[in-house]
């Protein structure tokens, strides 16, 4: 199914049970996601980072940066990723999130991806040190992409969302404890995208 748009911005399962969305399409003006856009794609520390894929380490198909507070380790396919110092732009960018959903946010994973070819495959934001009801608030710029969600268990409870220039999506509930989701591969000539999820990690209960 396609969910249709935009969401109401209080939070709805949209068809999918156990799954909390909120969307908002223009959460950002057009000239600020540009400006955003163009501060981020120079200013970020862009790297490959090393992923553990059906056992093996592989380059991961996106260029990546972990931004957040000292203490915010975060570990996930197998390996721990400190963080880079937050960015004036990504320090307002959590100041204006937090007032708006009522909830902290010490860091910030930034995912270039860089045309098409670039990708990220099923997985949900479930680490151990992210909590049991998880809120990821995810902020699109640059090329649209199409997000897709999928039940763990149930093949036909799946949806498909795209995720446009200046665009907020939130997860939370137990969306992730339900979900999968993944940003697949198209054969589209597309332009450069930066996905920034904000989340909040709690150093104790790191394993």
């Amino acid at each position: 199914m396609t969910i249709p748009l935009p969401l109401p911005a209080d939070g709805v399962d949209a068809g999918l049970p156990g799954a909390t969305l909120r969307f908002q399409p223009d959460w950002l003006t057009g000239d600020a996601a540009d400006r955003l856009f163009d501060d981020l794609i120079d200013a970020l520390p862009w790297s490959v980072h090393r992923i553990r894929l059906f056992g093996r380490e592989v380059d991961s198909p996106r260029l990546s940066a972990w931004i957040g507070d000292a203490d915010a380790v975060y570990r996930y396919s197998g390996t721990a990723f400190t963080p880079h110092a937050w960015t004036d732009a990504l320090s307002a960018l959590r100041l204006r999130l937090q007032a708006e959903l009522g909830v902290p946010f010490n860091s910030v994973l930034a995912n270039l991806y860089r045309d098409g070819r670039d990708a990220m495959g099923w997985h949900s934001d479930d680490e151990p040190e992210l909590g049991p009801q998880p809120v990821i608030a995810s902020v699109s710029l640059g090329a649209a992409r199409r997000f897709l969600l999928k039940h763990r268990k149930e093949a036909t409870m799946r949806a498909a969302i795209e995720l446009p220039h200046g665009s907020l999506l939130v997860m939370s509930g137990d969306t992730q404890r339900v979900y999968r989701h993944a940003l697949p591969r198209t054969t589209r000539l597309l332009g450069p995208r930066i996905n920034l999820t904000f989340r909040y990690v709690d150093p104790a209960r790191r394993r």
